[in-house]
């Protein structure tokens, strides 16, 4: 007879670990759950269910902008913010 489950081991850092484990918890999903349905994904998408890319964007030093230079990359996050929100249908 097959098994209905098997053993996973991997290593995780420890405050990914704590910091996962706490959402899922507050969500009502044991980690064992929530590995199941990320493999689950794996295999529904035949890879990753997100994209894995570097990023684009450069990195800001906030301490040599102006003012106004830090309102203008302030505002252009928070625009960018709302485009994603607005494509994924997020309220």
């Amino acid at each position: 007879m097959a098994a209905k489950t098997a053993n996973l081991y991997a290593r995780i850092e420890p405050d990914v670990k704590e910091q996962a484990e706490s959402i899922l918890s507050a969500l009502g999903i044991p980690a064992s759950n929530a590995i199941n349905m990320f493999y689950k994904q794996i295999i529904l998408n035949r890879g990753l269910p997100f994209e894995v890319k570097l990023p684009t964007a450069k990195h800001v030093n906030l301490a040599e902008l102006t003012e106004a230079e830090l309102n203008a990359e302030l505002e252009s996050g928070y625009e960018g913010r709302q485009n994603q929100v607005g494509e994924k249908g997020i309220c």
